[in-house]
């Protein structure tokens, strides 16, 4: 059975860096990855990177997707013109289908009320409490945080980020999940060993 496509949305400002691992992971492992702006028209990431994008938000549907990716952008801090992707992660939720959010991102779910009732991290607590959210004593102090089906992250884990997508995902699991992280957090050499038996025997 073919996997749906993974759906990463893409504005103005995005933070380029923090969805790489993932994405580059994800096709790897047969995941077709569909960048979705707010229309067709190009964006420009913060790196400078013009992307077209594949979609427009208003055409994406859960039905359609197996998750869905929100990076942080300097326009999540700047005004409501990203809300709709806000709301269209409530949407997957409330559809059972996964949303990854990080950095600027996770300040948009919370504006939308989706971490007034799970658990979750950020770039710092008072980032988040800024915007008047009911859900700050759910906010834990870790890399990555995934708690039904939502995932968030702080800026600078990207890696952290991809492993729980992964996890979430099925992609990679136990010691190789491990081995991956390790690999790419850590730079731990004994850990590309253990990657490397592992797509030999898969």
């Amino acid at each position: 059975m073919s996997r749906k496509p993974v759906h990463l949305a893409v504005y103005d400002t995005y933070a380029d860096w923090e969805t790489g691992h993932a994405t580059a992971y994800l096709a790897r492992a047969g995941y077709e990855i569909r960048t979705a702006g707010p229309s067709r028209e190009p964006v420009t990431s913060i790196g400078g990177l013009r992307v077209q994008p594949a979609c427009a938000l208003d055409d994406v549907r859960p039905s359609d997707s197996s998750l869905l990716i929100l990076p942080g952008a300097d326009l999540w801090d700047a005004g409501d013109e990203l809300a709709p992707f806000a709301r269209t992660a409530r949407e997957f939720l409330d559809a059972g289908v996964p949303v990854a959010a990080i950095c600027g991102a996770t300040v948009g779910l919370a504006r939308e009320g989706l971490l007034d009732d799970r658990e979750h991290t950020s770039a710092v607590s008072f980032y988040l409490a800024a915007t008047g959210y009911g859900g700050g004593e759910r906010y834990v102090d870790a890399d990555a945080v995934t708690d039904r089906g939502l995932i968030t992250a702080g800026p600078t884990e990207p890696v952290a980020f991809a492993r729980e997508i992964f996890r979430l995902l099925g992609v990679y699991d136990g010691e190789v999940l491990d081995a991956w992280y390790r690999l790419f957090h850590d730079s731990d050499a004994e850990a590309y060993a253990v990657l490397e038996k592992a797509q030999a025997s898969g």
